[in-house]
């Protein structure tokens, strides 16, 4: 396990995990904490199969939220059964609990970042074009990068759907072609942009180069 950073609650309750698995399969069970920050969660009794870097659900009571799979407990482990997740929404209160208050924790087993692009909370407008649907689905990420994001809808498209998206940044409208990676039912999708021009991706990145400036600024 890499150094951790946020001390967490040895906080036993149990919550539900929802989404869709690594065979594209929908689950929904219900599980324990082990551990707990403002952070992440560490999980015991988890059935589902899972990958890391997914994006799955998570229901506490009747909050809910979007965490992102950061390692799972290898079979024939001490730890089978056990799953490391990253919230997606640290800033909001998910616990009905104290937590203590410090830096961020990676909750991963391993100090470095798995995803080549690491992707930027950002709320940008988007449209999605379906091959097999008239009309455009209208939404918004709540992360991007230039690998891909994570579109909000309630009604997700299943994992594998490819489609043309439109991401608006600024007044610019920039195109990719794109591939759901996992759906989250009641949350929204995770896209991977699979093809996108050289002018479009320098556009995007100059536009999350800003907004990590916008971020630092004091």
């Amino acid at each position: 396990m890499g150094n951790r950073q946020q001390p967490r609650n040895q906080t036993r309750v149990p919550v539900r995990i929802f989404g869709t698995d690594c065979h594209g399969r929908i689950f929904s069970e219900k599980v324990s904490t082990e551990n707990v920050s403002r952070f992440g969660v560490e999980l015991s009794g988890v059935q589902a199969e899972l990958k890391t870097d997914e994006i799955i659900g998570l229901t506490y009571g009747q909050t809910k939220a979007h965490f992102r799979v950061k390692w799972v407990g290898e079979a024939g482990s001490p730890r089978v059964g056990r799953v490391g997740l990253m919230s997606l929404s640290p800033e909001k209160p998910f616990w009905d609990f104290a937590l203590s208050e410090t830096t961020a924790d990676s909750f991963s087993e391993d100090s470095h970042e798995r995803r080549l692009y690491p992707r930027l909370k950002c709320t940008t407008s988007v449209e999605i074009y379906p091959s097999d649907q008239p009309t455009p689905i209208r939404a918004r990420t709540s992360d991007i990068s230039l690998g891909g994001c994570f579109v909000e809808m309630s009604n997700p498209l299943p994992k594998g759907t490819e489609a043309r998206i439109a991401i608006w940044v600024k007044d610019l409208k920039l195109w990719a072609k794109a591939q759901v990676v996992s759906s989250v039912p009641g949350f929204g999708v995770s896209v991977k942009f699979i093809a996108m021009s050289d002018q479009e991706k320098s556009q995007l990145q100059e536009f999350l180069d800003s907004q990590v400036r916008l971020a630092v600024r004091p």
